[in-house]
């Protein structure tokens, strides 16, 4: 036989030997693949860690302490709780009523002046003021104009101190309509009464004067607040604040914003001195985005002076926020204590701070923080995070280069082939990013779609069907089918799995270049998460384990607690909070949307690295089908039983606020075109009026508002505040046969209509007696100018229709104001501006035909209603 026939000979018996070291491999593979039960137990384990480290320590409390336990200049809960029982039985404190203005006032100022008595008088000079006053400031799309409204301010000054600057305490003691207000904001009132007490009464000195502020007008909003920073004497020497406030109650107070530009507060006092710790910069840049149904006294506090401090607020529990189940008992005394201690130790470290003496010498940017657990905080500045970030990425970048450098090495393959099938991988691994955080989204949408948003509401573990499992599902399909599908034999199964994992460090790496570059703090949670890739991976390349098999997941696997705890804390955290906002999130945004993406952006930083070690296992298609059951069961639950109903009486309720309209509408000649009566509804969430509908409550000719809207200013309608206004297209109408009644119908009156010198413009004055809570709409017509008027400057030109909402406390003189309008033609013999009036009467309860309509209302439906006059003019 001749050489060239030999060769041809052999060349099917070497292809017959690849094939079968190809099977080999395969079979080899296979084997030092963990059976395929483990990879179920794999997942169960990071479930069961989660329930068991993650949620029992973010509802741990410390013991509440009670007085028996008295000591020396300790926080004592149970007597700032016996205070809380007091301040609930008074009931609802809305600005104007007598709960607010005289039954509250009293028993602060009886506490605050027992507080006196008792002060260490060889220590402490404590001064005492009740502040009533009237403003008017820009809020939103109206003019907030306030009088009477009432502040108590508690002034604490340390024996022989030369200080002009002071410490600012401050939260409110109003409430909404029908909250009795034991979380937003009795909690904090009583909890910052007890510090008051506890530093008047211990020998323990400080440097700076502590102003405690109890306003009386928060939930109007923010006016009093406004005349304390704008009028009271203290106010120009307040330097820093600690706002108290609440969206929830009875757990832990995060603080949620913090300087402005100060991290100094961040870095040295709340990182030393909080006991108890709970903020992070992702919180504050969610709330600062405006996206969240929320405000609170800092903003006003910041706007108007140089004060700078720390924003501070219950969360959990929210569900039960600005409703009548906002009580006593969902506030344990463990919570009171945790506020207590954590506020109390601030208060004395920032009274002794050198700091507070020139805030402005100290203005470094802003700070990132965040707490591990509540166990540890972390704090730094935004220019270190910088540089963090970026070195964090650089160097997982260049680590993943290294273990692709020596998987190449070890597997005899070029340099070039790893990287050609890493490129590969690292598309996938985007695609597996866009899944992960698309397909929960995607179910949100469709739900949404079919009107069944909310199904978590009342039931949040549907959650871990509805959008983890989908998650998990998107992040491992690309790398199971990737690894499925693979014909690279020549690179070991281990190392291509850790090829996979790779991907997604590098994806990380460039979503927190990115996210730093934009310039937003939230980068530090990517980065927190690399780092423990990293670190592993750095482990691993400098011992052999990087390159024997499956060893190096040994490394990673402990790493991953970390940023798995981390994450899912964080998450955790987000989702306590958010989705009972849901409940009040309004008609005109899918929340679904929110909640599904911050549940895959959790599963992605939480089980990204974690989710593909199922190809460990054998048969890892049984996973993937485990989690589309899951997924599937929790669907046909969500939409077909029960358990996905969102609501549930007193627990998880639906808000229903409207209001008993009586509206009248007068032309020109004073003639009246409409005077009609109905139900004005201002539906808080997604699914609007159909959880009302096949119940006792009759809603037949229930329409939306927006016909109206085309024909009269602002619908015609007596909107309450700037929230209404804003979610005015969403309205509903629905008419009522008999007229309402209401309690009165104040009237307004127009002064004086005087042409003014150049022929062109009419001064129009006007007067009113109002109820305690009043809104004036006005809109020019077309051809007609506002030139002037009585309100701030800054207002005019800023709206269609102007708005002026105004509301008093002790004070109930009449309300007045007064505009310039301007014709080109200077023919005033016509109509040139329309003005509507509404008169909110909170505190009425309606007539019986109003109160048999609320009494037909659902269990699971909290109703907040009054009655209501409108009068629509045309001058």
């Amino acid at each position: 036989m001749g050489d060239k026939d030999k060769l041809i000979s052999d060349e099917p018996i070497e292809a017959e030997i690849e094939s079968a070291s190809s099977k080999n491999a395969k079979k080899q593979e296979q084997n030092i693949r963990g059976p395929w039960y483990l990879a179920s137990g794999f997942l169960l384990f990071w479930a069961l860690l989660f329930f068991a480290v993650v949620h029992p320590l973010f509802y741990r409390l410390p013991t509440g302490l009670t007085i028996e336990d008295a000591g020396k200049g300790v926080f004592i809960a149970e007597r700032a709780q016996n205070n809380l029982y007091n301040l609930v039985q008074i009931g609802t404190k809305v600005v104007g009523s007598d709960g607010n203005e005289n039954k509250t006032v009293d028993y602060l100022w009886s506490l605050v002046m027992e507080i006196k008595a008792n002060a260490l008088e060889d220590y402490f000079d404590v001064e005492v003021d009740l502040q009533v006053g009237s403003g008017e400031y820009i809020h939103w799309t109206m003019v907030n104009k306030y009088q009477g409204v009432q502040n108590i301010v508690v002034k604490l000054t340390p024996k022989g101190s030369t200080s002009n600057t002071y410490l600012l305490v401050n939260s409110h003691f109003d409430s909404k309509p029908t909250s009795p207000s034991a979380g937003d904001d009795g909690q904090m009132v009583v909890t910052i009464l007890e510090v008051l007490r506890v530093i008047s009464t211990t020998k323990q000195t400080f440097n700076h004067p502590i102003v405690f502020l109890f306003n009386g007008a928060e939930e109007n909003p923010l006016e009093a607040s406004h005349l304390f920073i704008t009028q009271h004497p203290y106010a120009e020497n307040c330097a820093v604040l600690l706002n108290c406030d609440s969206a929830g109650g009875g757990g832990h107070e995060i603080v949620f914003q913090s300087g402005p530009n100060q991290a100094w507060l961040m870095n040295e006092y709340y990182k030393k001195y909080a006991k108890h710790p709970l903020a992070n910069s992702m919180a504050e840049e969610i709330f600062q985005s405006g996206i969240l149904p929320s405000d609170t006294d800092f903003g006003i506090f910041v706007k108007n002076s140089k004060i700078v401090g720390l924003d501070i607020a219950q969360i959990i529990n929210g569900y039960f926020y600005h409703t009548k189940y906002d009580r006593f008992e969902n506030i344990p005394r463990g919570s009171i204590q945790s506020t207590g201690e954590n506020l109390l130790s601030l208060v004395r470290a920032l009274s002794n701070s050198t700091q507070l003496a020139n805030t402005a010498a100290y203005t470094t940017g802003h700070a990132v923080f965040f707490d591990i657990l509540g166990l540890y905080f972390i704090s730094y500045t935004d220019s270190v995070a910088v540089i963090l970030n970026y070195s964090v990425a650089a160097v997982s970048l260049i680590l993943v280069f290294v273990s692709i450098w020596r998987t190449a090495s070890i597997s005899n393959v070029s340099l070039g082939n790893v990287l050609c099938w890493f490129i590969l991988i690292l598309v996938l691994q985007i695609i597996a990013f866009v899944l992960g955080l698309g397909l929960p989204v995607v179910v949100a949408y469709l739900f949404d779609m079919y009107g069944l948003s909310l199904t978590y509401f009342s039931t949040p573990v549907l959650m871990i069907g509805l959008y983890i499992c989908p998650s998990l599902l998107g992040l491992s399909l690309p790398s199971y089918i990737y690894l499925r599908l693979r014909k690279n034999s020549k690179v070991a199964y281990a190392q291509q799995l850790q090829l996979v994992l790779h991907g997604h460090a590098a994806v990380l790496a460039i979503l927190g270049i990115g996210i730093t570059v934009y310039g937003l703090r939230s980068a530090y949670i990517v980065t927190l998460t690399l780092v423990f890739y990293a670190l592993p991976l750095a482990v691993n390349l400098l011992t052999t384990l990087h390159d024997r098999g499956f060893s190096w997941t040994g490394v990673l696997k402990i790493a991953q607690v970390v940023p798995f705890l981390y994450n899912s804390y964080l998450i955790y955290t987000f989702l306590v909070t958010l989705v009972p906002m849901m409940g009040r999130f309004g008609r005109s945004t899918n929340p679904d949307l929110i909640i599904s993406a911050l549940n895959g952006l959790g599963t992605i930083l939480a089980m990204g690295f974690l989710i593909p070690l199922v190809n460990m296992f054998r048969r890892p298609t049984m996973i993937l089908f485990t989690l589309l059951a899951i997924s599937g069961v929790s669907i046909y639950v969500a939409t077909s039983t029960q358990i996905g109903f969102p609501y549930r009486p007193k627990t998880n309720v639906e808000r229903v606020p409207y209001l008993h309209v009586r509206r009248t509408f007068y032309e020109f000649d004073g003639t009246i075109s409409k005077d009609e009566s109905g139900y004005l509804f201002n539906f808080q969430d997604r699914r609007g009026p159909n959880p009302l509908k096949n119940t006792k409550v009759n809603l037949t000719g229930l329409v939306s508002v927006t016909a109206d809207c085309d024909k009269y200013m602002m619908c015609g309608l007596p909107f309450f505040d700037h929230r209404w206004v804003k979610s005015h297209l969403k309205a509903m109408w629905l008419p009522r046969a008999e007229p309402i009644v209401p309690p009165s119908v104040p009237e307004l009156v127009l002064v004086s209509k005087t042409l003014l010198e150049d022929n062109h413009t009419m001064h129009f004055e006007f007067r009113a007696e109002t109820s305690d809570h009043a809104s004036v709409f006005f809109q020019p017509y077309a051809d007609v100018i506002i030139k002037d008027w009585s309100l701030p400057a800054a207002y005019l030109g800023q709206n269609l229709v102007n708005h002026i909402f105004f509301s008093y406390g002790k004070d109930n003189s009449a309300l007045t104001f007064s505009f310039d309008l301007y014709k080109a033609d200077a023919d005033f013999g016509v109509p040139s501006v329309t003005v509507g009036f509404a008169n909110h009467f909170i505190s009425n309860k309606g007539d019986a035909i109003s109160q048999a309509f609320t009494k037909a209302m659902p269990s699971y439906a909290a109703t907040v209603d009054w009655p209501t006059s409108y009068q629509q003019f045309v001058y």
